[in-house]
């Protein structure tokens, strides 16, 4: 699972379409399998690399079940209709995601990350090795946006895809992402795992943001803290330190 980071405007959303083909480069290749992906077929592109775009939305009226179906699209032709492999990749796809148990709810009347799951399964159900997703935990809760990354981290892990995902939350990102790369201004700076790139350095290099990195005494996982200005409580906070004197910010 690897995750794409960058501040506004850096080009995240953008390298994502272009290996996407939703938008053409204007210099050099994306290569699939060895194939220059914007001169391939957008079914078989379909059959080999699953998108989840950011925000997505589906007719009204439309249930879940009409939604997952949606990903079997590459495999469908005039001479070969829905099958019994397909309704298996369907099933699996809505287990998986577990979202099996809205299966004839219409999507509308969903949470935000119920839905979410759902669109999840849709691109499941293409059975591809690869996956995109353009910031799938933007307006969910911090519980959703958790379970939500955990049920990526098991595609990854436990069923063997390869995941590229654009995230915002840098804590996030570092806790569940096995490669993490960071963009600035149209480039990729730093690309590695977690312990080499998420680095206060680096983040304020790409993000300007003055930050302390700790490990997590609990879960060993990196955290960002940020500096205060003119504030040294920040800084005994994130190396584990009492605060000697009281702020606005204190609790008894």
């Amino acid at each position: 699972m690897t995750v794409l980071l960058g501040p506004n405007g850096s080009g995240k959303s953008t390298l994502l379409k272009t290996l996407a083909r939703t938008l053409a480069p204007e210099h050099g290749q994306v290569l699939l399998d060895g194939k220059d992906i914007h001169r391939s077929r957008t079914r078989d592109v379909a059959r080999k690399l699953g998108i989840l775009p950011q925000g997505p939305s589906a007719p009204e009226g439309v249930t879940v079940r009409e939604l997952v179906c949606l990903g079997r699209f590459p495999y469908q032709h005039l001479w070969r209709q829905w099958s019994s492999e397909d309704e298996r990749a369907i099933k699996e796809a809505m287990a998986i995601a577990n979202v099996d148990q809205f299966a004839d709810r219409p999507i509308d009347d969903l949470s935000g990350g119920q839905r979410q799951r759902c669109w999840i399964a849709m691109v499941l159900a293409q059975e591809t090795d690869l996956i995109l997703l353009d910031e799938p935990t933007t307006f969910l809760d911090l519980k959703v946006q958790v379970d939500l990354l955990e049920l990526l981290v098991r595609l990854a892990h436990d069923k063997g895809r390869t995941l590229l995902v654009v995230l915002h939350d840098l804590n996030l990102a570092a806790a569940y992402a096995d490669v993490l790369v960071m963009m600035r201004d149209g480039r990729i700076e730093h690309s590695g795992v977690p312990e080499a790139v998420f680095t206060a350095t680096n983040l304020k290099q790409v993000f300007d943001l003055d930050a302390h990195v700790i490990r997590d005494p609990n879960t060993h996982r990196l955290v960002c803290v940020p500096t205060l200005a003119g504030s040294t409580s920040s800084q005994q906070v994130a190396a584990g330190l009492p605060s000697q004197t009281p702020t606005a910010m204190s609790h008894p």
